[in-house]
């Protein structure tokens, strides 16, 4: 059936539906931004500390040993939430373009939409899990001395 603008309405329709998952998919290449962003600033440390000389860093062998190790793991987990946050938007995507072939093709996929879309969400949380623990685990392992800069302030007249 069309209206009068030439657009089937069951293509409106799909248009209509495949909103939400769009304006989800922004939120989660937001979410791979600031994921990738920290990713990046693991892998900077991880080479500062590889390719610089013991001589002339104040971090004794021993503790590069092991802020290496936690970078690691790190960067392990990271990638697993960039992973499954990427696998989360390529099955949105997936869903979108269902919407628009049930729409033009007039076939049933309205269970393996939403099969999918729960795949996709499934996803989704387990990359932010995966995100939260890196989170954790960063906070960790970097501690800020704050008694040796409150130590290392000037009295105030």
């Amino acid at each position: 059936m069309n209206n009068p603008s030439g657009i089937s309405l069951d293509v409106a329709h799909a248009i209509q539906l495949a909103l939400a998952p769009a304006f989800l998919l922004t939120a989660i290449a937001g979410l791979l931004n600031v994921m990738a962003g920290r990713l990046a600033r693991i892998v900077d440390r991880g080479r500062f500390l590889v390719e610089s000389p013991l001589a002339t860093t104040t971090i004794s062998a021993d503790k590069r040993v092991i802020e290496l190790i936690s970078l690691e793991r790190r960067r392990r987990i990271a990638s697993a939430a960039i992973t499954a946050c990427t696998l989360a938007a390529l099955l949105v995507c997936t869903v979108i373009a269902m919407l628009f072939l049930e729409a033009l093709l007039e076939l049933p996929f309205k269970w393996v939409e939403g099969l999918i879309f729960t795949g996709a969400s499934l996803s989704l949380v387990v990359g932010l899990a995966f995100f939260l623990h890196e989170v954790r685990l960063a906070n960790q392992t970097v501690r800020i001395e704050t008694e040796w800069a409150i130590r290392k302030e000037p009295d105030a007249p």
